[in-house]
């Protein structure tokens, strides 16, 4: 039992024009045909989406869907989660039909975390073109990128993910945001990697839930000057930085992220390291980056300490 990649993301939102504008004229992906049930579909590569965006009630991040091999993993899958005591809904032919699989189910993780699992994807008939030119985004084997949930019950959610689901374990550290000292315990980190090269394909930071549902979610540019270029592309168009360009240490994405429409944060990145899966030793690290990574939150203590 394994997961093969990130294949998409389920979003629910209030301001479906703003989504429209945000991912086509920000990140540069393809609009493509609405879903039968009127779900709006953004494409990155030859999948028939990788965001399913639908108008509901509010904003959130409803799932990261992940792909398994085949219906027997699909049903091993299915029964190990449903031991372990979270909720199994089979989805309906229909429902599989909308995303463009052959089946799947939804579940949560033991935060309340939406999950979808699914086997036998689909090709799009016509190809890929970015309205903005983007030749392409770092997909294939490796998927669509990787989804960051914040979880308060820590140890209990990486063994579901690592004992249950079968994410393989990359760089498990503990970041010390007030300087490490006595009175700051830190943060556990889990990043983890499915059966392909990308270094995590989902991360957990210990923490309560959000209320937007997600941390963020990645999307990887081929190379600096594209993601340049969408850094140019946010100032313009007003989106706010949520972190300034910089690189990390673990898996050495150059990079930048920004808030998207849902209240979580959207990393568009490059270069970042590719991993062999069978026989990768964990990590460690002891700082977030490299540098840069400015993040919002420490621009405005830094604003409000010189108002003093």
């Amino acid at each position: 039992m394994g997961i093969k990649a990130l294949g998409y993301v389920v979003v629910e939102t209030t301001q479906p024009e703003r989504w429209d504008h945000f991912l086509t004229q920000l990140a540069g992906v393809m609009r493509a045909p609405d879903a039968a049930d009127g779900a709006m579909q953004f494409r990155i590569d030859q999948r028939p989406f990788r965001f399913r965006i639908w108008q509901g009630a509010k904003d959130h991040f409803t799932a990261a869907g992940y792909e398994v091999a085949d219906a027997a993993a699909l049903d091993a899958l299915a029964g190990a989660v449903a031991a372990a005591g979270r909720p199994v809904e089979q989805g309906s032919a229909d429902q599989a039909a909308l995303r463009g699989v052959s089946a799947f189910f939804t579940t949560s993780d033991p935060a309340g975390n939406g999950l979808e699992f699914y086997h036998g994807d689909s090709i799009a008939a016509q190809p890929f073109v970015s309205p903005l030119g983007i030749d392409r985004f770092i997909t294939g084997d490796m998927g669509m990128g990787h989804a960051v949930f914040s979880v308060p019950n820590f140890d209990e959610c990486v063994s579901f993910y690592r004992d249950v689901v079968g994410f393989r374990e990359t760089d498990m550290p503990r970041f010390y945001f007030g300087g490490g000292g006595a009175e700051d315990p830190g943060m556990g980190f889990a990043f983890m990697h499915a059966d392909n090269g990308r270094h995590h394909s989902i991360a957990l930071g210990e923490g309560p839930v959000p209320p937007s549902g997600a941390v963020h979610i990645m999307l990887e540019l081929p190379d600096l000057v594209e993601v340049g270029k969408a850094h140019d592309r946010m100032k313009a168009l007003g989106y706010p930085e949520s972190a300034t360009l910089g690189q990390h240490f673990n898996d050495e994405t150059v990079g930048f992220y920004v808030q998207t429409p849902g209240g979580f944060d959207l990393e568009i990145g490059c270069d970042s390291l590719v991993i062999d899966p069978a026989s990768w030793e964990v990590t460690k690290h002891i700082g977030i980056s490299i540098w840069g990574h400015e993040w919002a939150w420490q621009k405005a203590m830094k604003e409000a300490q010189a108002a003093e």
